[in-house]
């Protein structure tokens, strides 16, 4: 899908391209979040484009949302946070994939939803990681999926 920003995203990671990849699984692939307002923030794009898990196959479903948890678990291993969010919106961007956000209490609004955070500031350039620090974010979350 040409207007797909997820597809496009996909195809960035096949181009080797993607700066963000951390690693593909059998039904998706794990990739850093471009902004790290919540550091380990990180997203698992699905390898089909369907805008609904109810539309995927029974079998792949089942397999998709094992490898999302293994994903979760991967990114409490290498954040440690307090707990973790998930999301699967999907109405900015239909194409499903998964959004996992490290909490921590020491946040400014802790028990608040992560979209309650002001746009430009869970947006700033400000909390863009750096080449460095998005290397060690992926080292980290790559060794965690490895011991899985």
């Amino acid at each position: 899908m040409e207007d797909c920003l997820i597809c496009r995203r996909i195809d960035m990671i096949k181009e080797d391209t993607n700066p963000y990849f951390v690693a593909e699984l059998e039904t998706g692939y794990v990739v850093i979040g471009d902004h790290q307002y919540f550091e380990g923030y990180t997203l698992f794009l699905c390898k089909e484009h369907k805008r609904e898990l109810h539309e995927l196959d029974s079998g792949f479903k089942q397999k998709f949302l094992m490898e999302m948890s293994k994903v979760a678990e991967a990114v409490n291993i290498a954040f440690e946070p307090d707990k973790l969010n998930y999301e699967l919106l999907g109405n900015g961007d239909s194409h499903i994939h998964w959004h996992i956000f490290p909490r921590r209490l020491t946040e400014p609004n802790p028990t608040h939803p992560v979209w309650w955070t002001p746009r430009e500031t869970m947006y700033s350039e400000s909390v863009r990681p750096s080449h460095e620090a998005l290397e060690e974010l992926k080292h980290k979350l790559r060794g965690a999926l490895e011991k899985l």
